[in-house]
């Protein structure tokens, strides 16, 4: 029986003279006009004699890519005879980052649903915007992330059927039901261009918005920033910290790994100590973490063993120049730096091996194009400007008037100053509204924060503008100390230790010991939260 098409989603994508213009002019996106992603990403491997291979190992065991494919066909038929899917509909997963998790992603795709990943230390009041704006029609949740889920799907109007899972201890709901389905599954087979995910964003500027990326831009990562900047092999297993719902996770985790044979190793609270320890025991070769987690394993690493490591990847925030010297030092690995968004799907900007350059982001990847627009509005492909970038993916937010803010002219607008300079290095600068104007000097956050982190007493730090009637702005430092609380004297030999460091101008003439920066749950410091506090 043919089922109706849900085309909520698809309706409420942003009128067409918003969108970015979007290319698919390599070979490898030459995308066929119908297709499944689960069945290009995790099927075909199986189709091709790969059943057998390890697809997904973790502290609860390990699962072939055979098992991840009867999992997933499971509970894509639980959704579609239990729950009454049709394509189109919109599915909420709910969880930390499983072998279960990735099987019900997969699922849902096959079923021909809409994929929303939700991060699972997301509290009710978090849930529900989402669930409201999306219309959540079905949900897969984690029981061990149940109290605030219950609170939130109490008031959820559109939402219809629930199942739970256990883990990856195979004893729960879901699993019982899929456990009770015939083997096999006929996935849903749409147009490339059908709505697959909505991927909400992060939240580092205001409320969250929902980023609408179709089937081809699932695959777009894993043929553009994996395949030409990480050039991955068969069997390499790709571990990280950012949760499924952050697209940098779920590039690191399922699109890149099942894309080129390889294994996820999924860890389930990705603190930097659990990093360095899955690392070592289940020989990861594949790092994906935030510039933050770095610094912070850098003090882990006495007895660690990360011979196994052969990649180490950088994103989600700024990457400064102190932090990957202190890494290659300590490891003799330098981090593969990239900038993407949620906008974007994954990396659009990134250098590996001998092309990186110390302190540079990278060049574009191939796929994308990007240019930075001055401020007389004209793009440019040398000097300083904001960020402006186009490739095979791009951004529709769904039903939100700030597409004009993000698309302009068909160019991907992510709210970054850069400078490119003449080899087309692209060197990071601020975000836009980072931009400190003291005195009428332009003042870069990152380069005092950068200047900071040299110093031994500073674990972290975030950098803002803060008002002054004198000088319009000056620069206010927060700071974490590496120990103890912080006192006028450390204050006073940070202040003079980034006068040494950089242009003396460009000083925190304010520093304020605290004793954490306030954290997406991707761990992006949110530094609007910091200057909504100062005001």
């Amino acid at each position: 029986m043919t089922q109706a098409l849900d085309t909520f989603v698809r309706d409420r994508l942003p009128d067409p003279g918003r969108w970015p213009h979007l290319r698919f002019d390599l070979p490898e996106l030459a995308y066929p006009e119908r297709m499944n992603a689960a069945v290009e990403l995790l099927d075909r491997a199986v189709d091709l004699g790969e059943g057998e291979r390890l697809a997904v190992v973790n502290d609860a065991g390990q699962w072939t890519y055979a098992e991840i494919k009867r999992l997933s066909d499971g509970i894509a038929r639980v959704l579609v005879e239990e729950g009454g899917l049709s394509p189109g509909n919109r599915v909420l997963l709910r969880g930390p980052n499983t072998a279960t998790l990735i099987a019900c992603w997969f699922a849902v795709l096959k079923a021909g649903g809409v994929v929303v990943t939700t991060m699972p230390m997301l509290r009710a009041g978090e849930l529900a915007p989402i669930l409201a704006k999306a219309r959540i029609s079905h949900a897969l949740v984690d029981a061990r992330t149940l109290a605030d889920w219950r609170e939130a799907a109490a008031g959820a109007e559109d939402l219809r059927w629930t199942a739970t899972y256990d883990g990856d201890a195979g004893t729960g709901a879901l699993e019982a039901l899929a456990a009770g389905k015939p083997g096999g599954f006929t996935a849903h087979v749409g147009a490339a261009t059908d709505p697959a995910l909505i991927a909400f964003t992060s939240g580092t500027t205001g409320s969250p918005k929902g980023c609408i990326h179709d089937t081809r831009a699932l695959l777009a990562p894993t043929d553009t920033f994996a395949r030409h900047i990480l050039k991955p092999a068969p069997g390499l297993r790709w571990c990280g910290s950012p949760p499924l719902a952050f697209t940098f996770g779920l590039g690191a985790l399922v699109l890149f790994p099942f894309r080129f044979l390889g294994t996820a190793v999924t860890v389930e609270n990705g603190s930097p100590a659990n990093l360095v320890a899955a690392i070592g025991r289940h020989r990861a070769d594949m790092l994906f973490t935030a510039p933050t987690a770095y610094k912070a394993m850098l003090g882990m690493l006495e007895g660690a063993d990360l011979s196994s490591l052969k990649t180490c990847v950088s994103a989600g925030e700024h990457l400064p120049p102190a932090i990957f010297a202190a890494w290659e030092a300590a490891t003799g690995h330098r981090l593969v730096n990239g900038i993407g968004a949620t906008e974007m799907m994954h990396i659009f900007i990134s250098a590996a091996g001998d092309d990186i350059l110390p302190g540079a982001t990278g060049k574009v990847v191939p796929g994308y194009e990007a240019c930075v627009i001055d401020a007389d509005g004209r793009e440019r492909t040398e000097g300083e400007g904001r960020l402006a970038v186009r490739g095979p993916t791009g951004c529709r937010y769904l039903d939100d008037a700030r597409q004009a803010n993000y698309v302009q002219n068909g160019w991907n607008l992510t709210g970054d100053t850069y400078r490119i300079d003449a080899e087309g290095y692209f060197h990071f600068v601020a975000r836009s509204d980072d931009m400190i104007v003291s005195s009428g000097y332009n003042i870069a956050a990152p380069e005092v924060e950068n200047a900071l982190l040299t110093h031994d007493a500073v674990a972290e730090c975030a950098v803002v503008g803060a008002p002054d009637a004198d000088r319009g702005m000056i620069v206010k430092a927060y700071v974490v100390p590496a120990r103890g609380e912080g006192d006028p004297a450390l204050a006073r030999l940070l202040q003079d230790h980034v006068k040494a460091t950089i242009a003396p101008y460009k000083y925190p003439r304010a520093v304020e010991f605290v004793p954490a920066l306030p954290k997406t749950l991707t761990g992006k410091v949110q530094r609007f939260r910091l200057r909504e506090e100062r005001a």
